[in-house]
């Protein structure tokens, strides 16, 4: 069991995020008031991804209804606060944005009678109106198992959808919170693949927190058997002492190892490292999970075009919002406690 004052090894530190294109972003987001996961949780492949133009927002406000011993949400009872205007604010700010990527991510909002389900559909829909070149993932809740909020949610049509299983199943009761449950975890990606077998899906798991190398075989065989395409894998890092210890940190080899069992398994893509998180450079990922055994210089193609039409896509937008009329700041609050860190 490590210790939280214990030094982190070498492979989880990395450089300062920089570049042009990272500060231009930067500014961007700061200019239309919009506060990313990527930054605000101090994200280590920030850099990296907004190089790559793709960024990740979180709807739905910062209380989230439950308490996992994993993630430094805020928990509480929103009382059902939901601003309606934000998938117009959000849609609108993400479209000025040279981004070929989005993820929207949410809190779970066991307090509305649809999980937000809806809210983040509208969202998606939006985004597509304003930007059809830009791929959206919807990474979200399980929604109570409710089958059709998760229709709700495929049926805006997002590039992939995402649910995290987080944990393997022996771990799942300690670390999740109670209305958690691993096999819902996979039903809802279940029936996300059987709603629209052509779409992507994807999961996440967290290692180092206590599990054994064999429990993580075992979730990705769950996971590829309920459907999954992506799956990525990274180290649990502790939020802070109220939170779950981290056990061990799991070394290169090890994590790509799974990622060469990921693929024998038949996933799509696998990314699995040390500082893999569920957004981990997902452009990249959707390009090759939808190319397969390309060549890489086939699939470094495919992102420029899509760079590219990001850009057209973004001054497009800029040029058609009315004059001296900037997108209303959008309803979003700090996200520096909502993801794992």
């Amino acid at each position: 069991m490590t210790t939280r004052f214990e030094p982190k090894p070498s492979w989880l530190k990395v450089r300062a995020p920089g570049g042009d294109r990272y500060h231009a972003l930067k500014g961007t987001l700061r200019d239309l008031d919009l506060h990313t996961v990527c930054e605000e949780a101090r994200c280590p492949n920030v850099g990296e991804c907004w190089r790559e133009g793709t960024a990740t927002v979180m709807l739905l406000g910062d209380t989230c209804t439950r308490g996992c011993r994993f993630c430094a949400v805020t928990t509480g009872d929103p009382r059902g606060a939901v601003d309606p205007r934000e998938p117009e604010h959000v849609a609108r700010a993400i479209g000025r944005l040279e981004l070929s990527y989005v993820v929207l991510t949410m809190v779970d909002r066991d307090d509305l009678l649809d999980f937000g389900a809806e809210h983040v559909a509208r969202t998606v829909v939006r985004l597509h109106a304003l930007r059809p070149d830009l791929l959206v993932e919807a990474l979200v809740g399980d929604f109570q198992g409710h089958a059709g909020y998760i229709d709700t949610v495929v049926d805006a049509e997002p590039d992939v959808f995402g649910h995290n299983v987080e944990v393997v199943r022996r771990l799942t009761p300690r670390v999740r919170d109670a209305r958690c449950g691993y096999d819902r975890s996979l039903d809802v990606l279940r029936r996300a693949k059987e709603r629209s077998a052509g779409r992507l899906t994807k999961s996440s798991l967290m290692v180092g927190i206590g599990e054994e190398p064999a429990e993580v075989s075992e979730a990705l065989r769950d996971l590829r058997s309920a459907g999954v395409d992506v799956v990525t894998i990274g180290q649990y890092l502790r939020p802070s002492p109220r939170h779950a210890p981290v056990a061990r940190y799991v070394e290169p080899a090890e994590f790509a190892a799974w990622e060469v069992e990921a693929r024998a398994l038949g996933f799509l893509y696998a990314a699995s490292g040390p500082l893999v998180r569920s957004s981990y450079k997902a452009a990249e990922v959707w390009v090759r999970a939808k190319l397969g055994a390309a060549p890489a210089d086939e699939a470094s193609a495919v992102l420029a075009e899509r760079a590219r039409q990001a850009a057209e896509g973004a001054e497009r937008v800029r040029a058609e919002a009315p004059e001296g009329d900037p997108p209303e700041a959008p309803a979003l609050v700090s996200a520096a406690s909502l993801v794992r860190r």
